[in-house]
């Protein structure tokens, strides 16, 4: 079945959410046209290996390749901040 990423997409925006970019091989998912739609929405990311062991934290590689296809600038990516921005974002969304 197909999944409507447009509606997903606009639930996220709505809620404050950010959606993930997972950077596992064999995943990749959200892809390079999730990616764009996301930016063209406003809609903001997190890459993740989705690591079970240390050598899956090269995975990280394919999720930023992935967010560049995808026309992504570090400003749209959460986890390209600095840990006292990261800080202030998670005090700011846990109240």
């Amino acid at each position: 079945y197909e999944i409507d990423m447009e509606q997903i997409m606009a639930a996220a925006l709505e809620r404050g959410c950010y959606l993930e970019v997972n950077a596992q091989p064999v995943r990749l998912d959200l892809n390079d046209r999730h990616c764009k739609m996301a930016k063209d929405m406003g809609v903001k990311v997190v890459i993740s290996t989705d690591a079970h062991r240390t050598t899956d934290l090269d995975f990280m590689r394919f999720g930023v390749g992935q967010a560049r296809r995808g026309w992504l600038e570090p400003e749209d990516v959460l986890n390209t901040r600095s840990l006292k921005e990261l800080k202030k974002f998670l005090r700011r969304t846990s109240s």
